[in-house]
């Protein structure tokens, strides 16, 4: 469908099409819209964003490897060739199943077939603190802060003179042994012992401390065991501290505390431990199971309501007794197979059922190591890594895209450095709360002649600078 009004004659002669509305433009979303590109129907896609980023190589963003523009691509850009779809920003508040309506912060869409995918929020696992306390690397709005925390904290160390502080401070702790903790592990190390460390030589290696925290005996849990174990020895060959059978009972602003009493002066903790299905469908009225998660039918609808389906984390599907994984390619076949159905049904044909093809896992460890299972063969190390950057660069949408991402990556790869380093003041999206960097009032001693205080307003009209942020605020509804 394009914006431009239909004649009075073609809307008092044409019959009104089928209208789909895509609840949620990440990846189930995004592909479904494209696989309706040309069928008898109108599209309509929602997000409460007017990009589509790709989740794979956050991590990358919040470690100062990427920048947030690398990953992310204007939605209507996407869908700009598709005449039949169209896009809204706008955030999904509520559904009216009965009506067939969806309640945006703006309007009421009306629908004829329903497709969700709002996507996946952090699961924080009830631990005391950790919603409050933790990082999580869900979204963009993450990514970003937790970066600049991290970059705050060693400008907080240069003027720390308490010790025990001071160790606070340069200690990093990541929650979560999975692909993501593994990736954001290798990634962190690489950035702090290569420029961040050059960038500060008054702080020694031997003072930073990066700890991987995983509540199970091994990392990698959905890969082969040899490889769970290749990935601890390559993550302390970079100085990373792995603890498997770690289990997190508490997060506070100042420390860690395991199951057994131990704990650990942090003053950065990243939540990578797992997701659940956004809870707002919850209260929409669509019936939801284990992990927050929508049981469908194998044809990926509602049970009760066959004009609404629901594709990508958002929905439970079971395959050889197990439910399928919330990864990105589940939920880009699930788009492309929801949108299949869709017409099957316009034509009076039984949905098909879902069938996942798995093309394998990988996850990298940073420079020429990564780990890779695939149609049941496993290899690690320098080929490994070449199919990760291989397979990243070719689902990244937008040649822009993939030409700024292969620059950044091979300029690190040159110069071992990372381009994106700075602690810029927060845009409206970027994230909430504040970064700071702690200075004593006064410079004292020696180490004052050394690091003199850079002058800085601290204000510059009414917009606070960057700061120290504890943690997000609740995650709320969003469109994914």
């Amino acid at each position: 469908m394009t914006d431009a009004a239909p004649t009075e004659e073609s809307a008092a002669t044409a019959p009104p099409r089928h209208r789909v509305v895509i609840a949620g433009a990440g990846f189930a979303g995004l592909w479904a819209a494209r696989a309706l590109e040309d069928e008898d129907v109108d599209v309509l896609v929602v997000d409460r964003t007017n990009y589509h980023t790709f989740f794979p190589l956050l991590y990358q963003v919040a470690a100062a490897e990427l920048a947030p523009t690398d990953i992310a691509y204007p939605v209507r850009s996407i869908l700009r060739q598709a005449g039949n779809v169209r896009f809204r920003m706008a955030e999904v508040r509520g559904l009216d199943l009965d009506a067939r309506a969806v309640v945006t912060d703006l309007e009421r869409i009306p629908y004829d077939t329903l497709v969700l995918a709002i996507g996946s929020v952090t699961n924080f696992l009830d631990v005391e603190g950790a919603e409050e306390h933790a990082f999580p690397l869900r979204w963009m709005d993450d990514a970003i802060p937790l970066r600049y925390h991290i970059l705050s904290r060693f400008e907080s160390a240069v003027y720390e003179r308490d010790p025990e502080r001071r160790r606070s401070l340069l200690t990093f702790t990541i929650v979560g042994g999975g692909p993501t903790g593994v990736e954001y592990a290798g990634a962190l190390a690489e950035l702090i012992h290569g420029p961040v460390l050059r960038d500060f030589p008054m702080v020694a290696p031997d003072e930073v401390r990066i700890v991987l925290l995983e509540a199970m005996d091994r990392l990698l849990l959905g890969m082969p065991d040899r490889l769970g174990a290749y990935a601890v020895e390559r993550l302390e060959r970079r100085r990373v501290e792995v603890r498997t059978g770690a289990m997190v009972e508490r997060i506070s602003d100042t420390e860690v505390t395991l199951k057994g009493g131990e704990r650990i002066p942090t003053e950065t903790v990243a939540w990578t431990a797992g997701v659940k299905g956004d809870p707002a469908v919850a209260r929409w009225g669509v019936p939801t199971g284990k992990g927050g998660r929508v049981d469908v039918t194998p044809g990926l609808h509602l049970p009760d309501r066959a004009e609404v389906y629901v594709a990508g984390d958002l929905a439970r599907v079971e395959q050889d007794d197990q439910p399928l994984p919330q990864v990105a390619q589940v939920a880009i076949q699930q788009g492309e197979h929801v949108a299949k159905n869709i017409v099957r049904s316009l034509r009076g044909e039984a949905a098909l059922p879902f069938r996942y093809r798995d093309y394998g896992m990988l996850a990298v460890i940073g420079r020429h190591a990564a780990a890779a299972h695939v149609r049941g063969r496993t290899f690690t190390g320098f080929p490994a890594w070449v199919l990760w950057l291989a397979i990243h660069v070719t689902w990244l949408i937008g040649f822009r895209n993939r030409v700024l991402v292969l620059v950044n990556w091979a300029w690190n790869y040159v110069s071992f450095g990372r381009a994106v380093r700075l602690i810029l003041p927060f845009a409206p999206g970027e994230g909430e709360g504040e970064v700071e960097v702690e200075r004593p009032a006064e410079p004292a001693g020696e180490r004052a002649l050394e690091e003199p205080p850079p002058e800085r307003t601290g204000e510059a009209g009414g917009e606070e600078t960057p700061g120290s942020r504890k943690g997000p605020g609740p995650p709320g509804a969003r469109a994914r």
